[in-house]
Formats: structure tokens, sequence, C-alpha cells
């Protein structure tokens, strides 16, 4: 079940289902009935709790011309009407702090109305619609996805945090209590690292840890791991705690990047947390609890547990969410949790083949990479239909150059179909759209100018900032990494965060046709990646799980459509015609 409707006469409202968030979408029969809109007031009724009108930034220059309730907040959405036809609600901390009701939640969305003096007219409930809505993280049978919150750069994390506040103490230590004082929010109160990742991870962060508690707390669980960033300090304890049991193995990117090195200027050597990890590791592993540094032609890129029962595989988590400190707080980012034997034993033996390849070539290489793209763990892709979802497809990288074109090439002839239908779509986040030809880039990146499609997608550098304009159908495509914002008035400034702010790695395409699908998981979805890395693509036909990823590509793309607009770039290009130019940035590593 995507969606739920509700209808009051002319007026209706469209509830679109995802992880822990409700996308509500308003129409009218004509224009007739939105003649002389102010907006619309939104109210929320979790299980078993007061209703609450949702909150809005945007509010009227003179409030007292307009009708106004004086026991609600001048930003409530009864007062200030949301002037968009879309709005997605996120339960949280506004009135439910950071542990918000899970279940079924009363929207009433009420049209409101200019009279002929331009005054917004009072509240009338006989123009509003209702409607409930299962609200909570995502659960669909045995499969299972979370999403990061992945909005350090927002007025909600300066509110709640402090616009100062760092996510690491001072030497960013391996390992730290996070249950200490990080920093303190614009009240003046204490705020501890642990608030802030329970906020910044979200449900994220909620199947990570669920999944790693429950294999700490159950003696016959084991896990195997492939991890490529490796830093967060709850994660580094959990494992540390389990090899010592012996009750983990963990392959662990060794490329250079992960790897200590001594500083060109000071000669001094910086060790990297990956260093310091398996060093803690190998010096309190008991049997059969074991580390292997390795990669491929470029980098072991999996972000992959797999928890088996008395050596029977039974879970999978994998996605583009790196277990660092950067990817569950910084980044945004998703993880898919199977709580299948079949998708879990596939995924064990790609672990058990990798470990063994990169056993036999110690060194990155050529040589590693062509061992595993020659199995046939890479070269047939595994298709899966039991998992609670229609339809899984995954392939496991490297792959041998005509697989590549295979998978990629699949991957933008659907993107290419949507112009073919009617009511076409694509919605993306991708990390990175330069720095490699590959075909699913190419088509992303040129989907704003074909007419033909709805398109509306975000990446950490796209060559431009593509704005719909007056009669055009152009699609949008904005940088999810701004440079400093100047917000105007009634917006208070953010934070600028480290590293990368779009992570991602997802396309979705066709919401609301006949068969909607997902591309997703660790895959940068770049030909050089596909071929060098160890990395896995999942393929999900399936209405529900696309339409929660169509919900994050939304929210990303308004919010940093938001924070472009006042972005102060460092360099900028003459725009082309009919476009807003982004600013140039420089290559980035992919992660």
């Amino acid at each position: 079940m995507g969606f739920i409707i509700a209808n009051n006469a002319q007026f209706t409202v469209k509830a679109y289902i995802g992880d822990n968030k409700t996308l509500l979408a308003f129409n009218f029969a004509n224009a007739a009935a939105a003649k002389n809109l102010a907006g619309f007031t939104i109210a929320c009724q979790p299980p078993g709790q007061p209703s609450y009108f949702l909150l809005n930034e945007l509010q009227f220059q003179d409030p007292s011309k307009h009708a106004q309730v004086g026991t609600e907040k001048p930003n409530s959405s009864v007062n200030a009407p949301i002037q968009k036809y879309r709005w997605t609600h996120v339960t949280g901390v506004n009135h439910q702090g950071l542990n918000p009701a899970v279940g079924n939640y009363r929207y009433t969305v009420t049209p409101r109305y200019f009279d002929q003096n331009q005054s917004m007219q009072a509240l009338d409930d006989s123009k509003s619609a209702s409607l409930t809505v299962p609200v909570g993280p995502f659960k669909k049978g045995s499969f299972a996805l979370g999403f990061t919150r992945g909005y350090m750069q927002s007025e909600a994390f300066a509110h709640h945090f402090g616009n100062k506040t760092l996510i690491e103490p001072a030497g960013k230590p391996l390992q730290f209590d996070t249950s200490t004082k990080a920093g303190t929010n614009g009240l003046g109160q204490d705020v501890t690292y642990a608030e802030i990742y329970a906020w910044m991870g979200s449900t994220a962060r909620q199947q990570v840890f669920d999944l790693l508690n429950g294999v700490l707390n159950d003696s016959t669980l084991q896990v195997d791991v492939f991890a490529y960033d490796f830093n967060e300090p709850d994660i580094v304890g959990i494992c540390l705690a389990l090899a010592k049991q012996g009750r983990i193995k963990i392959i662990l990117d060794n490329a250079a990047l992960h790897v200590s090195q001594k500083d060109k200027k000071t000669g001094k050597l910086i060790v990297t947390p990956e260093d310091q990890f398996t060093d803690l590791f190998n010096k309190q592993a008991k049997p059969p609890a074991a580390i292997l540094r390795g990669c491929f032609d470029r980098y072991s890129h999996d972000k992959i547990f797999i928890v088996s029962k008395n050596g029977s595989p039974e879970q999978v988590l994998t996605g583009s969410t790196n277990f660092s400190v950067t990817g569950l707080y910084v980044n945004a980012n998703h993880v898919l949790v199977f709580h299948d034997e079949t998708v879990a034993k596939h995924y064990a033996q790609v672990f058990q083949q990798s470990w063994t390849i990169l056993t036999q070539h110690p060194k990155k290489s050529t040589a590693a990479s062509g061992a595993f793209s020659g199995t046939a763990l890479a070269t047939q892709p595994f298709t899966d239909q039991s998992a609670s979802v229609s339809k899984v497809s995954i392939t496991y990288s490297p792959h041998t150059a005509n697989d590549v074109a295979k998978i990629l090439g699949g991957i933008s002839n659907r993107i290419a179909q949507e112009a073919t239908v009617k009511n076409g779509n694509v919605l993306f986040a991708v990390m990175q759209l330069t720095g490699s030809n590959t075909p699913v880039y190419e088509s992303l990146s040129n989907l704003h100018a074909n007419q033909s499609v709805y398109s509306y997608g975000i990446s950490d550098a796209p060559s431009g900032t593509f704005l719909y304009s007056s009669g055009s159908k152009d699609g949008v495509l904005v940088t999810g990494k701004p440079g400093k914002t100047t917000l105007p008035a009634p917006f208070d400034q953010v934070p600028i965060p480290p590293g990368h702010e779009i992570h991602d790695k997802f396309v979705v395409c066709g919401i609301n046709g006949d068969d909607p699908v997902v591309y997703c998981g660790s895959s940068n979805l770049a030909t050089g990646g596909e071929q060098e890395n160890g990395d896995n693509l999942l393929e999900i036909h399936d209405a529900d799980v696309a339409t929660a990823f169509a919900i994050e590509a939304l929210l990303l793309v308004d919010h940093y459509n938001f924070l472009d607009r006042y972005a102060s770039p460092k360099k900028a290009k003459a725009p082309k015609a009919g476009r807003t130019n982004a600013k140039a940035r420089p290559k980035a590593k992919k992660s």
C-alpha cells in the first residue's frame, strides 16, 4: 500500500507512506476551487496523543491582518498556512522528542482562503479532508529499510544541537563515550553525542544497532562484515566485544586512504581509524574471529553485515551507509535489511569467496578483480522473490567490462524508457555525477533536457543547477553541496558540515506506473567502480519500496534547492541560457 486518498468535495489529499515519514499531496478538481487560496493548515494526531498543527517557518509579514489562533505559535500552520501543494511530515523532535510514536496517525488538511481584502479567513472545518496513515520505520514482511537524516546543514540541526556543535570530540578518537557532552543548543542546554547521533542517524542507525545488539545479546549468533570507512565509536565497541567472544569476521578495506601514511610535509605518521581498529581487533580477538585487510583493484566498497545462527546465515544488512561517523551522521544514506535465509546465504557465499580471493591476492591487484569477476557470483545476477517484496535482483562486483556494460546499460535503458510512457518519471540521489564516463551518469545528467519525463534529482557535484521555468517541463537537478549560505529572515543560519552530504546511490523509476523500480546499494553506478570495486547493487521492483525512496529524493532536492538559492559559490561559471549555474566542484573520492 504505497498511498492513501481522502476527498472532500473538490479537494483531495493523497498520503504517500515512507520510512517514518508521510508525504502529503494536495489537489483541487478545478482552478475555481483553488481561487484565493492562502495555503494549507495541517493537523496531525499521533496514536493515543493529542492533535497538533505542523509548523511552517514562512509566516505573514503582518499576522494581525489575518485570522490567527492566539493559543498557537506564530509558525503553526493554523496561523501560517503551508504554501506548497505537498508537504512531508517527519515525526520527531518538534512535538514528540527523539522517540516519536509509531502507529496510525490521523492527518487533517484544510485549505485556507483570502477574502476580498486579501486577509486570510478563519479555519473552516467543513473544507477539511482527513485520512489515517500508518507511520513508523519501513517494514514489509521480512524486508526493512532505513535512511539517515542527512541534514546537518539545516535549521533543525542548529535549533536542536547548536550551530557550532561538533559531531566528534577534538582529535577524533576512535573510541569515546557518546553519552558525554558535545555542545550547547540555542537555549543553553547541553546536548550529547548520543542525542545528535540518534537524530542524525535516524532509522538507518536504528536498523544497524538493532542488528548488532541482537548479535551481541545472543551467543548463538555470529556476524560477517564488509566495511569501507569504519570509525563509529559504538559500532567499533560492539565489534571488539564480538571479537573477544570469537563471533565476528571482517573484511576491511586497505586502499591507500585507509592505511596509515607519513605526512609529506611533517614526516609525522597519520594513523587511520581502520589501522587503529585492526590493531585493537588483533590484540583482543579470540578464534575463530578474524580480520582481513584487503581490496580489489580499487576499494572493498561494500557496507554489509551478514548474521548467522549456529553457522546458518539468516539476516543481511546492506546499503550505501558506511559504518562511520560521517556515514551515519553527516551523509544522506540508506540501509536495507533482509531477514531472509535465501538472501543471507547468497551474501554469505559472496563474503567467503571474497575472503578466499583477497587472501590469495594480499595486495590490491587486477588479479583479485579478475578472479572474482569470473565467478558465477559476479556473472549471474541473484534473483529472489521470497523476501516480501515483489522482486529483488542483486549483482556483486567487480565485473568484467562486458558485464558492467549490461548492468549499467540496463539501468540507463530503464531511465530512457520512462520518456516513452505516460507520466514517466525518474527521481534520484547519486553522490557525484562527474568524473566518470558511464551510461547512468550521462542519462541522469541529461534528464533535465527531456520534457517527456518528470525528473527530480540531486548530486554533490552536478554540472549545474537546473530549475523549472515558466511554461517548461525541465527537470530539477540541484547540488547537494552548496557553499556558505546566508539565509533571509525569518530563517536562522545553518552550519556547514564536514564531508559529503549526498552519499546515497539510488535511482527510482516509474512511481505510480505498472512496474516501479529502485536501484540502490553501495555501488556508485559508475563504470570504474563496477569493474574495480567490491560492491553490491540491488534492483528492487516494488511500489512500496520505490515510494519510500522517492520521498527521500523529494526531501533532499527540496532542502538543497532552497539552500542553493542562497549559497555563495567559490567559483562562478557563466550560466548557460535558461539555466542557473552551480559552482564548479573538485573531484572527490568515491565512497
